[in-house]
């Protein structure tokens, strides 16, 4: 299998910048393994859009997967309260 492309949008950046560090780092390795495999283990397609999510912890990251070009973006990084309201 082919290795994807993973990008981060600046605000998800930003969303990320403002988790605590402990969370903060097991985000970050769950984003990077979306290079290897971007459908992993737990991964669901959210309805009625063409995203998906992982979780981590009370986290969620929300990303695009583009298979014709092997790009994952992540569009979003939250708490689980609040990331579906956007």
């Amino acid at each position: 299998m082919a290795s994807y492309n993973v990008r981060i949008k600046p605000f998800a950046v930003k969303e990320l910048e403002a988790i605590p560090a402990k969370d903060r780092r097991r985000i970050a390795t769950k984003i990077q393994a979306l290079g290897n495999n971007p459908r992993p283990v737990g991964c669901e397609k959210l309805a009625g859009h063409d995203k998906y999510r992982i979780r981590q912890g009370n986290y969620r990251v929300l990303f695009t997967i583009e298979d014709d070009v092997l790009i994952v973006t992540v569009i979003a990084i939250g708490n689980r309260r609040d990331i579906y309201r956007r």
